[in-house]
């Protein structure tokens, strides 16, 4: 008996077997195997490697909305459940969320502002409000401690500082780098947590001597500071969590890209109707400018 194989996904199975399981003719095979394909099949079959192309170039950071937004930008007519499908047919994921813990040390008895914010998120204007938060990165070093300060307008970062200490000069870097790009003008509102280095006297008298207004979360309640915590909580996920740093610089050169490389430049954010800090910032002064 001659018997004919069929290659599928580069294993090769007798054309007999194939049709006993799947439980059809051997003519019913031939003619499905024969048929052209449809139209739907031949642009999954064009857009499946375009999803896989962004899903590596985003390191997985990306769900099936932001996924459909860059196909979108990249000329595709593309929705959420269009490009969840494909994601499922690419066999690509995004990356999914894990619990980590609070660095604040609020056991302290210096003086503490209150929360002028109260979680108005929303603004208006650039570099009228900044929040500010620490967070931790574990290296086979030992840990690297990120401060970083966040624009509440355009959500991008404009200050972040590194460090293997969680001192008061993480924070103060921080905000100077803030203050150096930014050039802020007087009452802006600089919201943080209560810990020590925000309460330090030296970080209160930067503040006070470029007239910004300390505004802190009330004791043990993190959605004061939710926007700092959500940007923490998309770096972890989307850099962190999956690698492995030898040392603290080349956790610090990873971090340093993340934030300027991918998160201000090209992240979509669904805050920003899934635009990137700059991009966002870019638009709006074109709009006022028009």
């Amino acid at each position: 008996m001659r018997y004919q194989f069929i290659d599928t996904e580069k294993k090769v199975f007798p054309i007999s077997l194939l049709c006993k399981v799947m439980n059809v003719s051997r003519s019913g095979f031939y003619s499905w195997s024969c048929r052209d394909k449809s139209d739907r099949e031949k642009e999954r079959e064009r857009l499946i490697p375009k999803v896989k192309k962004i899903h590596k170039e985003v390191r997985g950071a990306y769900g099936a909305r932001r996924i459909s937004e860059e196909l979108i930008a990249k000329g595709e007519n593309c929705g959420r459940t269009k490009a969840a499908t494909l994601m499922q047919l690419a066999n690509v994921a995004a990356k999914q969320k894990k619990k980590f813990k609070a660095t604040t040390d609020s056991k302290h008895k210096l003086p503490v502002a209150p929360n002028v914010l109260n979680r108005n998120f929303v603004v208006s204007q650039p570099d009228v409000a900044y929040c500010s938060d620490i967070t931790y990165i574990w290296t086979t070093e030992g840990w690297l401690y990120l401060a970083v300060v966040i624009d509440l307008y355009s959500r991008k970062v404009v200050g972040w500082s590194l460090k293997s200490r969680m001192t008061k000069d993480l924070v103060v870097n921080a905000l100077q780098m803030a203050i150096w790009r930014r050039r802020p003008l007087p009452c802006l509102i600089f919201h943080s947590d209560r810990g020590s280095q925000y309460c330090s006297h030296v970080f209160q008298k930067i503040l006070k001597r470029n007239r910004m207004t300390s505004s802190m979360s009330r004791k043990g309640n993190c959605w004061d500071n939710s926007v700092a915590e959500s940007f923490f909580g998309s770096l972890k996920i989307e850099r962190v969590f999956d690698s492995l740093y030898p040392t603290r610089e080349a956790a610090r050169r990873d971090v340093v890209d993340y934030i300027e490389m991918f998160y201000n430049s090209r992240r979509r954010h669904s805050y920003l109707g899934y635009r990137s800090p700059n991009d966002f910032e870019k638009m709006m002064k074109l709009k006022k400018a028009a």
